[in-house]
């Protein structure tokens, strides 16, 4: 007898530990990580002059460069399509393997390890390295967003909020491993999250959609750990700016960040032991009925069953449903969701937004030098860039989806206004005073953030969860678009005219300087006032879909994942009676 309650009771400990490793919040956790690695392509204005100083890039180089960073990070059609055919498993491995590739061969280039590339060259291992960033998303955002349909704008704007403390994140880490050493720093964000994703890559798969009593709770746990880590990463960021740091101190800022960020792993222990609680007390009962009906065998699937439960109609239904769609909040097709209207000013809303939000971004660094600012001041505003960005998406998450249920205000109206706001940012460069650039940081760096959370979330909530993988990376395929055309043939061309002229006006040719570089208010004068206007015409774009989709946003958009919920816990239900049927057997 005993040695019967002893085997159940190392039975049940094996199958809490299970569900552990295995469970939604494991992975919320898990996906977390790989998030707050995924954001490496936002440090570029930090590392940037390293590229440019010691290959000999002038600006417009350096801007093609960056527009082939961004078009990395933003064309995601190869990650959504292949997470469409393949394990999400095999998505994470192909990004970790993308990362390290492209990042290694930068580091080997600026260290001089290699012989000098060519500019394609460096423009191919940017892209790459920046493109596995979109493997992260479509392997980790997607599938917690399948998870928790019902709270999907709060789990973007963490998961996003995530991405957008990478780049300070990073930061802390390359100070504590590395010392004061930007080169070092492209190593860094090689490896590390490749490695990241190793570690994790069994535990992101899709699951049986299911209800939690403290879902929100946990939720806003998560959103408090993450605000602490901000806060605190905005302190040391401001304290090493100030007071001289040793190695022995960047040291101890690393570990007591780390040591937030894994912090989340606490609460998916508590939050599962929850689960497991609430589970044994329903199935007590079922137990106690004779005849339980018994499971079909399918039901043991996991991934591919929640994945691919439509298919063979989507196959059915040829070309001939295109311009004929389901109402929206259902699963639109692929062709169906690219051919609508909705997506037409999606598309066109985030060229320009999104567009000029990364065209800010990228010459940030290149903005504080042209207007005097100190490298250490340089830093610190990318710094404090990527902490306001992080603050941008939280909030596009968590007060979008308070006012949505409470308000019914529509998501697209809050991402017009963002888009006013970055306008503001971009005038604030445009006409600068002394501080500006910090004010403006903050107001570019939350818009950017808080139109990430709402892009993502708006698709997922216009065209359904279905296709939401190859949906979202074809969606904003308009960012790098809207970069080439502002960073590149807008403002590279206009700041390298100005710098023409100040050469010129010295007497000195382009072959006597290294760099071809712009001093003074003018820089970017003209080009940031374009993208003021290219913003606002953005918010105008925008402001048709929220007249074309309020009566959609004034409903119950969440009522088909309840119904499905409460169907799935059933199930649930009854394969836990079963197995404990077993085991008391």
């Amino acid at each position: 007898m005993a040695t019967t309650a002893s085997g159940s009771s190392g039975y049940v400990c094996r199958r809490f530990f299970l569900q552990v490793i295995t469970g939604r919040w494991f992975m919320m956790f898990a996906s977390f990580l790989i998030m707050a690695c995924a954001g490496a392509t936002y440090l570029f204005g930090v590392y940037s002059k390293d590229i440019k100083s010691t290959l000999g890039y002038d600006q417009s180089t350096l801007n093609l460069m960056s527009t082939f960073k961004d078009l990395g990070a933003n064309v995601g059609v190869l990650s959504g399509l292949l997470a469409e055919v393949t394990p999400t498993w095999f998505v994470l491995l192909v990004g970790a393997l993308m990362n390290f590739t492209g990042y290694f061969m930068i580091w080997l280039a600026v260290t001089k390890r290699v012989a000098t590339p060519k500019v394609w060259q460096m423009c191919a291992y940017i892209c790459i390295g920046a493109n596995s960033q979109n493997f992260a998303n479509t392997g980790s955002l997607v599938t917690c967003v399948k998870n928790f349909p019902q709270s999907r704008g709060m789990m973007l704007g963490l998961m996003k909020g995530f991405v957008g403390l990478s780049g300070a994140i990073f930061t802390q880490i390359y100070y504590a491993i590395y010392g004061n050493d930007s080169k070092s720093l492209i190593l860094l964000i090689g490896w590390f999250p490749a490695a990241i994703s190793l570690v994790f890559v069994y535990n992101i798969r899709a699951m049986k959609i299911s209800t939690h009593p403290n879902e929100t709770k946990v939720l806003h746990a998560y959103l408090g750990i993450a605000t602490v880590l901000a806060l605190l990463i905005m302190a040391l960021t401001i304290a090493q700016k100030k007071v001289p740091f040793s190695h022995t101190a960047y040291l101890f800022s690393g570990v007591a960040v780390c040591f937030i960020m894994f912090s989340p792993f606490l609460i998916a222990i508590r939050e599962e032991f929850y689960t497991w609680r609430n589970r044994e007390q329903l199935t007590a009962p079922i137990r106690l009925v004779d005849e339980a009906p018994t499971l079909p065998e399918t039901e043991m699937k996991s991934e591919i069953e929640y994945e691919s439960m439509e298919t063979k109609e989507a196959s059915a239904s040829g070309c001939s449903s295109i311009f004929k769609p389901p109402k929206r909040g259902e699963d639109f097709s692929i062709l169906q969701a690219l051919f609508s209207i909705d997506m037409f000013l999606v598309f066109l809303g985030t060229f320009c937004g999104l567009g000029c939000s990364l065209t800010a971004v990228d010459n940030l660094g290149q903005i504080g030098e042209s207007l005097g600012y100190p490298y250490q001041a340089v830093s610190t505003v990318v710094s404090l860039l990527s902490i306001w960005n992080y603050f941008g998406r939280v909030f596009a998450g968590f007060v979008s989806e308070i006012i949505l249920l409470k308000y019914k205000i529509p998501r697209p109206l809050i991402m017009s206004l963002v888009f006013l706001l970055a306008a503001v940012g971009d005038l604030l460069i445009a006409f600068p005073w002394p501080g500006s650039v910090y004010l403006a940081s903050l107001l570019l760096g939350f818009s950017f953030g808080a139109q990430q959370t709402l892009l993502f979330t708006i698709v997922s909530e216009l065209f359904g969860l279905k296709y939401y993988a190859t949906l979202f990376n074809c969606a904003q395929l308009s960012s790098p678009l809207g970069s080439f055309v502002l960073n590149v043939r807008i403002v590279g061309k206009l700041y390298d005219k100005e710098a023409w002229k100040q050469l010129a006006a010295k007497g000195m040719a382009r072959s006597m300087v290294k760099e071809l570089t712009c001093i003074g208010k003018q820089c970017y004068r003209l080009s940031f006032s374009i993208l003021a206007a290219t913003n606002t015409f953005g918010s105008i774009v925008i402001l048709v879909l929220v007249l074309r989709t309020r009566k959609y946003y004034g409903g119950d958009i969440y009522k088909r994942f309840r119904d499905e919920i409460a169907e799935n816990e059933k199930e649930m239900a009854l394969k836990s009676a079963q197995e404990m049927q077993m085991v008391e057997s």
